[in-house]
């Protein structure tokens, strides 16, 4: 039997660091090894259309199950694709191992070779090249530890005439996991804690922002108890939402997705402490959220100055859910509690909130995106899982949506990239493997990837997504008219979405009109395969965020 290539044994690697799903193109420079992958058990490849969207499924999968996600590109114009994915998951912290494919190292001349360390750099990726057979498979163990360790994506650079090369050793290969740090949850520092509980004792009117930081260390139910000592109103950052869900004191998204009612009661607030969150521009609205506040972080890494802002009067460095245990178990010893915000009257007006009570005409065969997400929120069970890329709908999306836990929310806007939503919606797919995911997405996000409708036709991945159209680049369309200009540079016209979906072989459905969204949930169900709604919005509707924004609405 020939002795294996450094391909098959690479595959090995990869697969003892628990690598599930595969998301690649091909190329020369990775097929051999994607190959390898394919026929390792327990492995599924997802062959994607497009390089970035391959590395944007695997940062789709690794945000939903919490693993190190991994794709693969092939070298030079393959590998220089990536580079908008590589940012995103860089900047949400985001686990992710790239195999890139590279060009031989002893060809004297060779059409698509470029530097790829500079660039995968640049992004906030690190990056690893593996030069030697010796080193290979400690090679494959750092990026993993690293992806791991600093929830980042690291980029592994394989020539492909090593991969070729027979493998001289035997297969010895100690997973990362195995050297991994304990898991830890830091504690605040007491003098802080007391400092706080002094502060907390002569608030009176708190509020709590918990961030993703609180997500990942289960810290709701502590931070909840916490404020139900102090008197604090509870509020999310983005990334935070529905954390504090059934809450009857909890006021959803601050920042500019807050509802009037909830910006006036920040405008009220006389403490406010952050928890796992980096208290930054939108959160905050550059700091004139609560003008009166004395703010306190507490945070892994909590950092002074960010996004060009104070973040905060005081700083303590601690796991959100053991500093949210340790301020109240302070409080009682000390017997400090108080009454704060809270009262019955205050949490039937926070019932009775709306994120949204403008009115806007709509013009006939069109429909208010507000009220269309608002049909879609109440008739998708609340257990699925909501993918949400950027666009000027994104902000009606996450203002209008309630009553799903924090992890069923996946928002793709770190880097304020369009386009991000269907390939990472198949990366949570792909990993829920249960088809209840739900894609929101613009028009012309979708248009930037729409050949990747092919791949969930022929993966056959199972999901509804929800396309609002309103038949031009509604971001820019809204900033264009807010500025006096016409926006008719940006208007391309709604086209036939459902028809080109139906062209790739994807179940589409124009909708026009609200009222039959119940009925189409149930054919989606009966088919129990992917579904496209091309709905067809009225673009003169602004979303509250850009209302504020863009149009200086108070």
């Amino acid at each position: 039997m020939a002795d294996p290539k450094l391909s098959d044994i690479l595959a090995r690697a990869f697969a003892a660091e628990g690598c599930e799903v595969l998301f690649t193109l091909m190329g020369d420079a990775n097929m051999y090894w994607s190959e390898a992958m394919s026929r390792l058990p327990g492995i599924t490849l997802v062959h994607a259309r497009h390089e970035h969207c391959a590395v944007a499924m695997a940062d789709g999968y690794a945000r939903a199950t919490g693993k190190v996600g991994v794709a693969s590109t092939t070298c030079g114009p393959g590998f220089t694709q990536i580079m908008t994915a590589l940012t995103i998951a860089a900047r949400a912290n985001v686990p992710l191992v790239v195999f890139a494919g590279d060009t031989p190292m002893t060809a004297a001349y060779y059409i698509q070779q470029i530097d790829m360390a500079p660039l995968a750099l640049a992004t906030g990726a690190h990056y690893i090249p593996i030069r030697t057979m010796d080193r290979a498979l400690d090679n494959v163990r750092e990026a993993f530890h690293i992806a791991a360790l600093e929830r980042r994506p690291v980029v592994l650079g394989v020539p492909m005439d090593l991969q070729k090369q027979a493998y001289p050793f035997m297969f010895d290969y100690i997973p990362s996991v195995e050297l991994l740090p304990t898991p830890q949850r830091p504690m605040p520092d007491p003098a802080l804690v007391d400092r706080l509980v002094d502060m907390i004792a002569e608030a009176e009117r708190p509020i709590i922002i918990a961030g993703k930081g609180a997500c990942l260390s289960g810290a709701g139910p502590a931070i909840a108890q916490l404020a139900e000592a102090s008197g604090a109103l509870l509020a999310t950052s983005l990334l935070g939402k529905g954390l504090f869900e059934g809450n009857p004191f909890a006021m959803d998204i601050a920042g500019a997705f807050a509802s009037d009612f909830s910006r006036e009661r920040f405008a009220e607030a006389d403490l406010v402490i952050g928890f796992g969150v980096g208290l930054g521009t939108y959160t905050t609205e550059s700091g004139y959220l609560y003008p009166s506040a004395q703010t306190v972080q507490v945070d892994i890494n909590p950092r002074g100055l960010w996004q060009g802002l104070r973040t905060a009067d005081m700083h303590i460095r601690a796991d959100a859910h053991a500093a949210a245990e340790a301020i109240t178990a302070r409080m009682q010893q000390r017997g400090v509690t108080r009454p704060g915000f809270r009262s019955a009257e205050l949490a039937g007006q926070i019932a009775a909130d709306e994120p949204d009570r403008k009115v806007f005409p709509t013009v006939a065969g069109t429909v208010d995106p507000r009220k269309a997400i608002l049909e879609l929120d109440r008739i998708v069970p609340k257990d699925w899982d909501v993918v949400i890329g950027v666009g000027h709908y994104f902000g009606i999306a996450l203002t209008h949506m309630r009553g799903r836990a924090a992890d069923k929310y996946h928002v793709v806007g770190d880097f304020g990239a369009i386009g991000n939503g269907l390939p990472a919606a198949i990366g949570v797919a792909a990993a829920r493997n249960n088809g209840r995911v739900l894609l929101i997405e613009g028009d012309g996000s979708l248009m930037l990837h729409i050949q990747e409708l092919e791949t969930v036709r022929r993966q056959g991945i199972r999901m509804l997504m929800a396309i609002i159209n309103d038949g031009g680049y509604g971001a820019e369309i809204h900033k264009f008219r807010a500025g006096g200009l016409s926006p008719e540079t940006v208007i391309h016209g709604r086209g036939d979405l459902a028809g080109v979906a139906n062209g790739f072989g994807v179940r589409g459905t124009t909708v026009s009109a609200l009222g039959g969204f119940g009925a189409l949930f149930a054919e989606h169900q009966a088919a129990n395969s992917a579904g496209l709604w091309d709905i067809h919005s009225d673009d003169t509707v602004v979303s509250r965020p850009y209302r504020r924004i863009h149009y200086g609405e108070a």
